[in-house]
């Protein structure tokens, strides 16, 4: 009986990392894209 209750501890904590890592993901994060970049680019270089 002991063997058993292991077992099912064993095999339900690696099947909830497994769920965990593959499944569906739950966050809701807001959509976002690339940011157009709105600064000045330098010409001059410095060697």
């Amino acid at each position: 009986m002991r063997i058993a209750t292991m077992l099912e501890r064993f095999i339900g904590y690696f099947s909830d990392a497994a769920e965990r890592i593959f499944g569906l993901d739950r966050n809701k994060y807001p959509a976002t894209g690339v940011q157009p970049f709105e600064g000045e680019i330098e010409k001059k270089h410095r060697r």
